[in-house]
């Protein structure tokens, strides 16, 4: 898997086995490739959800180790659950749910973020963190999380971004080509597993590309807030 293009016309089963091959260096790997911003951007990202709408029930597509979720539970939602392809990356975020607790409040599930298998109407939020760019078909996946959500709920989607102004845009561009792809090789131990990174940020339809996309598959008032002068941004909007 040496580019976005092959990771996306990948089986999910060679998906599944990166991201398994990965799991236990996964949360060290954020932390180094967001130079230790990630979690900062996932407690804003989940505030933003708390200061639009009362969420007691919240999806988390393509949740990883959970640590999305785990930030949800400020909210203090009856229910959270995470769904990702990778039983691996379930796995060490079970772990990390029973080591400090939280399992009562969150499940996970292994499922199909373009196939969710919950009926309509179901989720008060559906959230993704670093996992929307991943989506086989990007359309597909997003009328999956709207078809979920209950009218009036609300999408929260935290990404990656290229930032538009010099010379962020050009050191961000060199870091993620050059810097990235190597701090990912070494720390993982696999050496394809982070080598489509750098296009999968490139190519991704970011900024104002997205916030069509949503409106385009069926949300109202698509919003974005770019984070830490645009490397990363988060997209939300609102199901009528």
């Amino acid at each position: 898997m040496n580019d976005l293009n092959q990771v996306r016309g990948a089986s999910r089963e060679k998906v599944e086995a990166m991201f398994d091959s990965i799991s236990h260096r996964y949360d060290l790997l954020n932390r180094l490739l967001s130079l230790g911003t990630d979690k900062r951007w996932r407690r804003k990202a989940i505030n933003i959800i708390g200061e639009h709408i009362k969420a007691s029930s919240i999806l988390d597509v393509a949740t990883g180790t959970a640590d999305l979720a785990i930030e949800a539970l400020m909210l203090k939602p009856d229910q959270i659950t995470g769904i990702d392809i990778s039983e691996k990356m379930l796995a060490a975020g079970q772990e990390k749910l029973e080591r400090h607790g939280y399992s009562e409040k969150i499940r996970l599930i292994k499922g199909d973020s373009e196939k969710i298998l919950f009926p309509d109407n179901m989720f008060d939020a559906v959230m993704s963190a670093f996992g929307v760019r991943n989506f086989e078909n990007t359309v597909t996946g997003l009328g999956e999380m709207l078809r979920v959500i209950r009218p009036g709920g609300m999408i929260m989607v935290l990404e990656f971004s290229r930032p538009g102004w010099f010379p962020l845009r050009q050191i961000y561009g060199f870091y993620f080509r050059k810097i990235l792809p190597w701090i990912g090789r070494k720390v993982s131990g696999d050496p394809d597993a982070y080598s489509y990174l750098p296009d999968s940020v490139m190519s991704f339809p970011d900024n104002e590309n997205f916030l069509a996309l949503l409106r385009n598959v069926g949300f109202a008032g698509a919003e974005q807030c770019r984070l830490s002068g645009g490397i990363a941004s988060i997209y939300y909007g609102f199901k009528p």
